[in-house]
């Protein structure tokens, strides 16, 4: 059962294609800042619940991140299969959501959806702008308007790149210098692979990396290209010959000062939290942990950069797109902006001694309270 409250959520849909054995989700939880913006998740276990809950966490990430988008989310049950399979599902959820799209819905990439699978979306639906995360020269494709770039894929890496810098900031306010601090990233997709690599820009040293094959560990830090070279060349962690490799859990048991889940849902849970050594944990990952956990860290004290702070670049760069900015303004955009929430919530939490996740939903609720209040 899906809670409701007084934000929401607006609509919940369940579609369904019998001939195609789709079975597909769209919760928009709250439109009074702007449309309902949120990723397309493809997995086996995708379910109403899961959606809603990430779309209740995007109603208060483009609040918090001060952008005219309010909170949703679209979820695909996907088994695997063929190219064709998977552009059959999608435009056939595109073309049965049709209606609410972008007025109450703006689609973007998600878990195993990139800017492919945007391009299908928009061309089943019909309006360019029911997505974002598009390949960069859909324009000229549409509009046969040379050089002219209206998409900023997903794989640029902002939401990567946004989670580097609220790494750094956080570090800095826990008193960590973010060139002596070691770090575990746990998933090396979209996300942790472009974290990766502006953390290690920065100076920092990744001493544990995992996706979902495994984990590859060096206390004295991976080299960090010759991992990305290593990705590039479509190998995954456990075929790693940089470090020690290990199984896929136990990068949360590694000593390490931070830890960047950036992979799915609910990978720190009840069977595992009490291995975790970390002393700041920035949650990469949408609801990477429940609520109760990340109570439990913060007695322990655990700093929390919440998943809604520390990831926002990619809504950032959604908004982004949605302007018409080009890639440089978005990088400058997403950096101001992560790194503004990410001191203000941070600062109020130590001066208030409350969790950061109660410190962030406090300004990010009075922010769509005062919208719902104008729209009243």
């Amino acid at each position: 059962m899906i809670p409701h409250d007084s934000f929401g959520p607006e609509y919940i849909l369940e579609v369904h294609n019998a001939r195609l054995g789709l079975t597909g989700f769209l919760v928009v939880d709250n439109t009074a800042l702007g449309p309902g913006k949120g990723g397309i998740r493809m997995t086996p276990n995708v379910s109403i619940e899961e959606v809603f809950r990430l779309a209740r966490t995007m109603t208060w990430k483009c609040a918090l991140a001060g952008i005219p988008f309010g909170g949703a989310k679209a979820g695909i049950v996907w088994n695997g299969g063929s190219l064709a399979k998977k552009k059959a599902l999608i435009q056939s959820f595109a073309r049965a959501i049709a209606h609410f799209t972008p007025k109450k819905y703006i689609a973007g990439p998600d878990v195993n959806t990139g800017e492919r699978e945007m391009e299908w979306f928009v061309d089943a639906t019909g309006n360019w702008r029911s997505a974002t995360g598009k390949p960069a020269d859909l324009c000229m494709k549409l509009f046969g308007k040379p050089g002219e770039q209206c998409g900023i894929p997903h794989e640029f890496g902002s939401t990567g790149f946004g989670v580097a810098h609220a790494t750094n900031i956080g570090a800095t306010l826990y008193g960590l210098d973010i060139k002596k601090a070691t770090i575990a990233i746990e998933g090396f997709g979209n996300v942790g692979s472009f974290a990766f690599q502006h953390l290690a820009a920065m100076g920092a040293k990744i001493i544990a990396v995992a996706d979902q094959t495994g984990t590859v560990h060096d206390p004295n830090g991976l080299n960090a290209a010759a991992l990305l070279k290593e990705k590039a060349r479509g190998k995954f962690i456990k075929d790693s010959r940089l470090g020690e490799r290990l199984d896929h859990d136990a990068i949360f048991a590694i000593p390490t000062d931070i830890l960047i889940p950036a992979a799915v849902t609910d990978v720190i849970h009840d069977g595992n939290k009490k291995t975790i050594k970390a002393k700041i944990i920035v949650e990469g990952a949408n609801i990477p942990m429940r609520e109760h956990i990340e109570e439990e860290f913060s007695r322990r004290a655990i700093l929390i950069v919440p998943d809604f702070v520390a990831n926002a670049g990619g809504v950032i760069s959604s908004y982004a797109e949605y302007r018409g900015y080009n890639p440089k303004q978005m990088f400058r955009l997403v950096e101001r902006k992560i790194r503004a929430a990410v001191t203000d919530v941070l600062t109020k939490s130590m001066k208030k001694k409350k969790n950061p996740r109660a410190v962030a939903l406090e300004i990010a609720q009075e922010k769509v309270l005062t919208a719902m209040k104008k729209r009243a």
